[in-house]
C-alpha cells in the first residue's frame, strides 16, 4: 500500500486506481499494466523537466533575462541534465500527449515520446515500453486514461513529483500483482517482506544486490531506509539482474523516478547462466528468488565455480540460488563482511534429497547462517504455502554492523513469526509496521522481529536479547548439529509458555471437573424435554 493520506499525495491512490481499472475494460491485467505505468512513467518525466524549467525561469528572471534569450536558454539540455533531470524533448512532454489523447494515432504518438526521450537519455535506452499502437487500445480508452493521470496534481516542486508518482508507482504495481496473481507475483514482492529484510539487514552504505529483482522494491527500500537514517542515494550503489524482458524494463522505470542510479546488466538476462556481475562482491543482498524451480539449467552447470558448498540438485535451484548468494557476498575485511537477507522455500531447511542437506551441512559449519525466519502463510502473491528467511553473514565478529555489535561466531538466531501478520483479503496476509515511517514501531509485527535480530546481535539501542519460548532462539552450531542440520524454527524455539493465572492446578482440575459434570447432566435434562417434546407430536418411540 501507498503511505500517507489523500491531502499528501494530492491524489487518492485507491480512487485513481479504480478509475484506471474501469477503463482497462476486457484488457488482460498483464498487458493493461505496461500502458498504465509507463504513462505515469511519462508523466513523472514530464513533470520533473517542468519543475526544472519553472526553476529555471524563475533564476534566469532574477538575473534580467527574460524574452527570445531566456526561451533559448531554457531549451538548452545542460540545463537539465546537469542537475540529474532527464531530458524531454517537446513532442514528449505531458501537454502536448494529453492535448491529442483521444485522437486515432495516439498509440504511435506515445511510441514516438517514449522513442524519443531513450534517443536524448542513453541511460534508459531500449529501457521503455514502445508498443502503444501494437496493442490496439481505443483511442478513447488510451485518452481516458492520460486525462486520469494527467489529473493528479503535483505542482511545481520537483521532489514532490518524485515522491507523489513514486509512491503511485509503487501502488499500482502492488495492485496489478494482485489483479495477475501467481504471474503478477513474479515481479512484485510484498511490501512488508521487502520491508522486514531490509530493516533486518540495514543497508546503511555499501554495495546492495538483487539477482532476480524484478520491479526493484528491494532497491527502492533500501535507498529509503538510507535516507531515513540520514544517509542520501550516494550512499549505496545498486546491481541488480532479471531475467525477464518486461520486467527488467518496469524495473528501470521504477527506479527512474526515484532517481536512483542503477546497474541492472545491459540486458535481461539469468543470473545462473550468464551473470551480469561476475566480479561483484556486495556489501548487502537482497531477494526474492523464483524458489523450487526445476528448469534452472543445472545441467550446463555442474562444474561452476559457484558452488563451493556442494552441486545443486538439477531438478530445484534453491540451493543454487542460496550459493549464488553466498558467492557474491563481500569476504571479511576491515569493515567486515557481506551479509545477504533472502525469501526461500521451507523446504530449504529441512530437505536431505538430492545432497541438499549435505550442501546446507556444508554451509551451516561454515558458521555462515546468522539467522532464520519462519514466515506466516499468505504473504504472497505467487503461493499461499508459508516460506522462511534466510539472513547469511559473512563477519559474526560485529564489524560489520554500524555501531558495532557483538561476537556472536558459532551461533544463529531462530525467530517463528507463524503466528504475525493481519489477513488484508481473503488470501493475502500482511505485517504490520511496514508503512511507518522511520523505525517500525516495536510494538509492529516487523518492528518486534527485528529488534529481537538487534538484541540478539548486540546492537546499541536496541535492548538486550533474550530467548523466548515459542517465539526466538539462539542456538549454538553443537545444537543445530544435534536436530540433524535441520533449520526449522520450531525445533529451537518451542512452545510458548502458557500464561499462568495463579490457580493451584488440583483446585483448577477439580473446578473444571465439577463444569464438565454440571454440563453432562444439563445435556441429559435437555435431552429428556427434547423427547418429552417429540412423543407429544406423536413422533416418540
Amino acid at each position: 500500500m501507498v503511505s500517507g493520506s489523500t491531502t499528501e499525495l494530492g491524489v487518492d491512490p485507491e480512487a485513481l486506481w479504480q478509475a484506471a481499472d474501469k477503463l482497462r475494460g476486457s484488457i488482460d491485467a498483464a498487458e493493461y499494466k505496461h500502458v498504465v505505468l509507463g504513462l505515469i512513467f511519462l508523466k513523472y518525466i514530464s513533470d520533473a523537466f517542468q519543475a526544472r524549467r519553472a526553476t529555471l525561469a524563475r533564476e534566469l528572471a532574477a538575473d534580467g533575462i527574460k524574452g527570445a534569450q531566456a526561451e533559448s536558454l531554457l531549451e538548452q539540455r545542460d540545463e537539465y541534465t546537469a542537475e540529474g533531470v532527464f531530458w524531454v524533448p517537446q513532442q514528449a512532454r505531458w501537454e502536448k500527449i494529453q492535448a491529442q489523447g483521444k485522437t486515432p494515432n495516439i498509440g504511435k504518438l506515445i511510441d514516438d515520446a517514449m522513442y524519443a526521450i531513450e534517443q536524448e537519455n542513453p541511460k534508459l535506452k531500449g529501457k521503455l515500453p514502445r508498443d502503444y499502437a501494437r496493442r490496439g487500445i481505443a483511442p478513447e480508452r488510451l485518452g481516458g486514461l492520460i486525462d486520469l493521470i494527467g489529473s493528479m496534481t503535483i505542482g511545481s516542486d520537483e521532489a514532490r513529483a518524485t515522491d507523489v508518482l513514486g509512491r503511485v508507482y509503487e501502488y499500482f504495481l502492488g495492485k496489478f500483482a494482485a489483479a495477475e496473481g501467481k504471474l503478477g507475483g513474479e515481479f512484485f514482492t510484498p511490501r512488508s517482506v521487502v520491508r522486514l529484510l531490509v530493516e533486518m539487514i540495514e543497508p546503511y552504505e555499501g554495495r546492495v544486490y538483487d539477482p532476480c529483482c524484478g520491479s526493484g522494491g528491494m532497491f527502492v527500500q533500501s535507498e529509503k531506509f538510507t535516507q531515513a537514517h540520514g544517509g542520501n542515494q550516494r550512499d549505496i550503489s545498486i546491481f541488480g539482474q532479471e531475467s525477464n524482458p518486461t520486467t527488467w524494463r518496469l524495473a528501470h522505470m521504477n527506479l527512474a523516478i526515484r532517481g536512483i542510479e542503477a546497474n541492472l546488466g545491459a540486458k535481461p538476462d539469468s543470473s545462473f547462466t550468464r551473470d551480469l556481475h561476475p566480479d561483484l562482491k556486495a556489501d548487502y543482498i537482497l531477494a526474492n528468488p523464483p524458489f523450487n524451480i526445476s528448469d534452472w539449467s543445472g545441467e550446463l552447470l555442474r562444474d561452476d565455480v559457484r558452488w563451493k558448498f556442494g552441486v545443486p540438485p538439477t531438478g530445484n535451484a534453491n540451493y543454487a540460488w542460496i550459493q549464488h548468494f553466498i558467492h557474491h557476498l563481500a569476504p571479511p575485511n576491515g569493515r567486515g563482511g557481506g551479509i545477504a537477507g533472502f525469501v526461500m522455500a521451507n523446504g530449504s531447511l529441512s530437505s536431505n534429497s538430492s545432497g541438499e542437506g549435505d550442501i546446507r551441512k556444508a554451509i551451516i559449519e561454515a558458521d555462515l547462517v546468522d539467522c532464520i525466519v519462519a514466515m506466516p502463510a499468505q504473504l504472497f502473491l505467487t503461493t499461499g504455502i508459508p516460506v522462511c528467511l534466510w539472513f547469511i553473514s559473512r563477519d559474526k565478529t560485529g564489524r560489520n554492523i554500524r555501531h558495532g555489535g557483538r561476537d556472536r561466531r558459532g551461533e544463529t538466531l531462530f525467530i517463528d513469526a507463524r503466528q504475525m501478520g493481519t489477513l488484508q483479503t481473503r488470501v493475502l496476509r500482511v505485517l504490520s509496521g511496514a508503512d511507518a515511517e522511520g523505525d517500525p514501531p516495536p510494538d509492529s509485527d516487523i518492528g518486534r522481529i527485528v529488534r529481537t535480530y538487534h538484541a540478539w546481535r548486540g546492537e546499541e539501542g536496541a535492548g538486550e536479547y533474550a530467548d523466548e519460548a515459542g517465539f526466538c532462539k539462539a542456538a549454538t552450531q553443537e545444537e543445530i548439529a544435534k536436530h540433524g542440520h535441520v533449520l526449522t524454527p520450531g525445533r529451537y524455539v518451542g512452545a510458548a509458555a502458557v500464561e499462568d493465572d495463579g490457580e493451584p492446578f488440583e483446585d483448577k482440575m477439580q473446578r473444571l471437573a465439577a463444569d464438565l459434570h454440571a454440563q453432562f447432566a444439563e445435556s441429559d435434562a435437555l435431552e429428556e424435554r427434547i423427547k418429552a417434546n417429540l412423543e407429544g407430536l406423536g413422533y416418540g418411540g
